[in-house]
């Protein structure tokens, strides 16, 4: 099986294993997980913050986000394909009583004049605006890389007017890795941001939310409250810190593969990508041309040995990793044609 379908099926190495095995462990709530408070140090002077907390899941990092910086009755904002609108499960609703704004966007990137549009004036009879966040890369639309210099006109200007902004940085490392801007550049200013662990970076579980002092506090007494305290993670953060130290070059790999992959396909008839499709591992195709519907297309590449990801009706997900080598995006890529061309040939008859 070559499975594309997302980062998150990555299985842990040999190596990260055995680092995982020999970890020096103690009490994470008691802060005495050397292990833990090593990744936390780590990750915190990556992303140029003064302290950073690990979690469970990069669901946790923003949802403990938007509750330490929003109150009940509060408002995001967010692009209509992210993460926090789409797959969370309301959570910033269900549980912190906040409504989220979502902006329309093509390919997850909104624009500064959209939030200045957004951002409610005060009265009584709405919600407060109280919190901007910016995914990076983008998710659900294609991994598209944010600009750094509208990332920050979009951070000042929501500070200025009272707003906390925030990164979710699932994937910013391979924003890091596709524009060669340090990781602290990107998050440099904004209130709180995080990187996954589980994604491009190969580990079972985990990611790291960084911010002040003050604020990785404020995090931890939510992640106490959300359930997500645990003892001896240094298990956990073991894998962390070894996929810091030998798998951000694998990073350059996905971007080059998902890259190669688009190339490979993207003349495939029936296929359509936006233009900015391939700039980091996440590649997304339409088959609007094809008479099937995504969910169609991606069972039929499934009984090839490929999957993919079906995106709603029409659209395909395709996310490179470190479990799939050029071999296995050769591959997909022949499966992928060959399976659009049998679509598009069944249409026109």
């Amino acid at each position: 099986m070559i499975d594309l379908y997302s980062d998150t099926q990555t299985r842990p190495t040999p190596g990260m294993r055995e680092a995982m095995a020999r970890a020096e462990v103690g009490d994470e709530q008691s802060g005495s997980d050397p292990t833990t408070n090593a990744l936390c140090e780590r990750v915190a002077a990556l992303l140029g913050m003064e302290a950073g907390v690990f979690m469970p899941s990069g669901t946790m990092c923003n949802l403990a986000s938007i509750l330490v910086h929003t109150r009940p009755g509060d408002e995001i904002i967010v692009d209509d394909q992210s993460h926090i609108y789409n797959t969370e499960a309301a959570g910033s609703a269900a549980i912190g009583g906040v409504s989220v704004r979502a902006l329309p966007t093509r390919v997850g990137l909104f624009t500064l004049a959209q939030v200045e549009a957004a951002i409610r004036p005060p009265q009584r009879t709405a919600p407060r605006s109280a919190l901007v966040s910016v995914e990076q890369t983008t998710s659900f639309s294609g991994g598209t890389v944010w600009d750094v210099a509208e990332m920050r006109l979009i951070r000042d200007y929501a500070q200025a007017r009272g707003l906390k902004a925030h990164i979710d940085g699932a994937r910013l490392l391979n924003a890091v890795t596709a524009t060669g801007i340090p990781a602290a550049d990107y998050a440099a200013g904004f209130d709180s941001v995080w990187i996954d662990l589980s994604k491009g970076l190969g580990c079972p579980v985990g990611a790291v939310l960084c911010g002040s002092a003050a604020f990785v506090e404020a995090a931890w007494q939510w992640k106490y409250r959300l359930g997500g305290a645990m003892r001896q993670s240094g298990v956990l953060a073991a894998a962390g810190l070894y996929a810091l130290d030998h798998h951000i070059a694998q990073l350059a790999e996905d971007n080059a593969n998902a890259a190669w992959l688009h190339r490979a396909i993207a003349d495939a008839p029936g296929l359509s990508f936006d233009p900015t499709a391939g700039q980091s591992n996440i590649l997304c195709f339409t088959v609007d041309g094809l008479g099937v519907t995504a969910s169609a297309f991606a069972a039929a590449c499934l009984e090839d040995g490929v999957r993919i990801r079906a995106l709603g009706p029409r659209q395909i997900r395709v996310t490179a990793n470190l479990d799939v080598d050029r071999a296995g995006i050769e591959r997909a890529a022949t499966v992928i044609r060959a399976r659009a061309s049998a679509f598009a040939t069944r249409a026109r008859t």
